[in-house]
């Protein structure tokens, strides 16, 4: 048995209790957590500790499996109709059976936010194929797996957002489905990696010149006071953030289109963005260790950063 798959990703004969694996074992990250949490896997609430899967299972084998990630905010999940939908466009895109219906999902998310004390939280929502025989062909009658946990959500540090966060450049070189939230996340894994190598928050990635989005981030061009971002197609996941940055602009007389955005255009920018459930937007000021615009936070940037505090706040 081994620990749910939190990753962002043998024998064809091995036995599913061949090994066995706890959750603490795993890297989990329980920082922060100064109570006991509980997860959730295939219709029970249990420690995190205490849950097992087996070793066969798909998401642990393959990394077949789609996931979402819902922010809360004084313990109430912040958009969770379009996290919702893009939990089951990911399990449709897949070919995964959902097994809950809209009410089963808002109840567990529910349910496991009330089970932790923390005011802020991020919840994880994971579904797998299921355990079989290892075969790539997808298993006939096999049950998903369905697992969650939730940790606590810290909003970024007032200083990343006085300052700016350092990115680097990279070619994208993950598949090209990249708008279904899967598991399968080696390459953005990867890519995280080498910004962390070169000292930096994220990497701005580009395939065939155009950009496309950070390893675990939405990116935005700002020019004057227009903002752009990648349109909406198989390279980059459409995150909820887009929605809400459409809203937002909107909200703050920000003009925004979605389009191709060259490489050299990125380089130009007068400011760049990135933004992702758990970091909100915040401000890229150097890119490849040279100053984005003044290097300094920008008017574009300020207008959303507020925007997003009040959305925050209902």
């Amino acid at each position: 048995m081994v620990a749910p798959h939190l990753g962002r990703h043998p024998d064809d004969d091995d036995e599913m209790n061949t090994a066995t694996h706890t959750a603490a074992t795993a890297g989990v990250d329980t920082a922060g957590a100064g109570m006991a949490q509980t997860v959730y896997l295939n219709g029970a609430f249990t420690p995190l500790e205490e849950a097992r899967v087996p070793v066969l299972d798909r998401g642990f084998i393959f990394g077949d499996g789609i996931y979402e990630v819902v922010p809360a905010y004084a313990r109430r999940p912040f958009r969770w109709p379009q996290h919702l939908e893009r939990l089951k466009r990911s399990l449709a895109a897949v070919g995964i059976g959902n097994p809950l219906d809209d009410a089963g999902w808002t109840r567990l998310v529910t349910e496991l936010i009330a089970r932790h004390e923390w005011a802020d939280q991020f919840v994880y929502l994971q579904v797998t194929r299921g355990v079989a025989r290892r075969d790539h062909a997808f298993p006939q009658g096999v049950a998903p797996t369905v697992f969650a946990m939730t940790s606590p959500l810290v909003p970024p540090a007032a200083e990343l957002v006085a300052q700016g966060v350092a990115a680097i450049t990279l070619p994208d070189e993950r598949w090209l489905h990249c708008d279904i939230k899967s598991t399968s996340l080696l390459g953005n894994v990867l890519a995280r990696q080498a910004a962390v190598q070169a000292g930096a928050a994220e990497c701005v990635m580009f395939r065939d010149g155009f950009l496309t989005e950070g390893s675990a981030s939405n990116i935005w061009v700002a020019r004057g006071e227009r903002l752009y971002g990648p349109p909406k197609d198989n390279l980059v996941l459409t995150g909820i953030r887009y929605g809400l940055i459409e809203e937002l602009c909107e909200r703050t007389g920000i003009a925004l289109q979605l389009r191709r955005i060259l490489r050299e255009e990125v380089q130009v920018a007068d400011e760049l963005l990135l933004s992702s459930a758990t970091k909100e937007v915040l401000p890229i000021t150097t890119l490849d260790g040279r100053p984005v615009g003044s290097g300094r936070p920008g008017p574009v940037f300020a207008k959303l950063h507020a925007a997003y505090q009040q959305a925050k706040a209902g």
